[in-house]
């Protein structure tokens, strides 16, 4: 037995610590989670948000589009070389155009040989469009008018992210006064169960009271749970927004839990909102469009020069030279020359796809009106909310203060039998729902304001105020 006790003893000495430092390692730390104001949240999200980079490259491609049009101004030049070892039987007669038939020079000759030689081409064409009747200004026109769209499209998800971020983050602090008030609720009415069974227990208060008192208790924590779900599906929504998604948050609230300053938002003209933006930007982009396909039907004017040698194995007379002959330049040429062109047949498709661009250029100019109609009346509704919340949040205080008294007095008169536990109950949850329509009052308040300024296209002033609350300014 002592053997025994003793190889037990040093097994217990060894494995244990042993066993305790590999599942030391193996819990790793959890990171600490990442804590945003308001401001910085809208700040992450605008930096680390898919849809921001998406709508910057467009800006960037778009870019790359004017730059590509503006190269129409440029010169060409064109070089070739050419090898090929081919059959010389030539043919007399017209051939139309075409990729398939590759074309041959050199006299008819008076049978067909399969015999091959070599051939050898190279040559240099420079081209340049002196004037064109602007049709390349209006080319690079309408590439600028789609950078113009897609740099106003950037500002308009800025300030959707912007406007999604401050919803999400005042959603999750009011997510989490809803816990916080629903966990109070709880508390006392576990205070006010567990003195209803005394009560009961001694004979003092009938049965049912205690059923009651538990029946309530059960419904508060049922809120509970269902505050604490709410409040985990915000953070989550507002870590998916910030581009962290799956990483633990916390919101700091700073002033927004305190009662917002009594002065409003300056107005706004509508056009200047990135939606009305975006959408003068399409019209302007369909409109220069249309001016490009103006310039479209004017004749092209092409200056030209080429420089141009050839090599052949096959003589004049039929015969065939031997050797390598033929991969070297034997005869070469120089030619200047403008080329003009016009499109006499293009007249009727032209003024088609005109009509097609002036039609939606129309529409896009309706749609425009229609904007700024939305952003109207979406401003008045946004005021219209906060005027409402402002009334509000005055008449929480007085609700809240009047709500604590209600609960004891009702507490009171029902541990001296002058009051029942449905009057106690109902006091109980009249205090829980002012504790949070007070504590959702001010946010609701400062979420009003988030409104009319994502409203008006501008979350600044919004954060400027936010910002003067902060510091204590006016």
């Amino acid at each position: 037995m002592d053997n025994r006790n003793s190889r037990l003893l040093v097994m217990l000495t060894v494995v244990v610590p042993w066993w305790v430092c590999q599942a030391a390692q193996g819990q790793a730390p959890k990171p600490s989670p990442k804590v945003f104001t308001l401001e910085e949240a809208v700040n992450f999200a605008l930096t680390n948000y898919p849809a921001v980079r998406v709508a910057l490259e467009r800006v960037s491609a778009a870019r790359g589009g004017a730059d590509l049009a503006r190269t129409n101004y440029l010169p060409r030049a064109d070089l070739l070389w050419q090898s090929n070892r081919a059959t010389r039987n030539n043919i007399f007669g017209l051939l139309l155009p075409q990729p398939i038939i590759s074309p041959i020079s050199g006299p008819v000759l008076p049978s067909t040989s399969n015999n091959s030689v070599w051939g050898s081409a190279a040559g240099a064409l420079f081209s340049w469009e002196p004037f064109d009747f602007g049709y390349r200004r209006a080319t690079v026109q309408s590439a600028q008018a789609a950078e113009g769209r897609a740099t106003a499209e950037v500002k308009l998800t800025r300030l959707d992210v912007a406007a999604a971020t401050a919803n999400a983050f005042l959603t999750l602090l009011a997510a989490e006064q809803r816990v916080r008030a629903a966990n109070a609720d709880v508390e006392r009415r576990q205070v006010l169960a567990k003195s209803i069974h005394t009560l009961v227990d001694n004979q003092l208060r009938p049965g049912a009271d205690a059923s009651r008192a538990d029946a309530e208790l059960a419904a508060a924590r049922i809120q509970l749970i269902q505050a604490q779900e709410a409040e985990r599906v915000s953070r989550a929504t507002l870590a998916a927004i910030l581009g962290i998604a799956g990483s633990a948050l916390e919101a700091d609230p700073g002033t927004l839990l305190q009662q917002p300053p009594a002065g409003d938002l300056p107005a706004f003209a509508a056009a200047s909102h990135p939606a009305a933006a975006v959408e003068q930007a399409r019209v302007d982009e369909l409109r220069a469009q249309g001016h490009v396909l103006d310039r479209s039907y004017y004749p092209k004017f092409n200056f030209q020069s080429a420089l141009s040698g050839r090599g052949s194995g096959a003589n004049l007379d039929g015969t065939v030279a031997s050797g390598a002959h033929g991969l070297g330049l034997q005869r070469s040429n120089w030619a200047a020359g403008l080329t003009v062109t016009f499109p006499l047949l293009d007249f009727a498709a032209i003024h088609a796809r005109k009509r097609i661009e002036a039609g939606n250029e129309r529409a896009e100019q309706a749609r425009y009106d229609q904007t700024i109609q939305d952003l109207t009346g979406e401003v008045e509704r946004a005021r219209a909310t906060l005027e409402g919340a402002r009334q509000v949040g005055e008449n929480t205080p007085i609700e809240l203060k009047a709500a604590p008294d209600t609960e004891s007095q009702a507490r009171t008169r029902y541990q001296s039998g002058l009051a029942t536990i449905v009057e106690v109950a109902e006091a109980q949850r009249l205090l829980a729902q002012a504790e949070v329509d007070d504590a959702l009052a001010r946010l609701g308040i400062w979420r009003a304001l988030a409104e009319v300024a994502a409203a008006q296209g501008d979350l600044g002033p919004f954060m400027e105020l936010l910002r003067r609350k902060a510091t204590g300014g006016p």
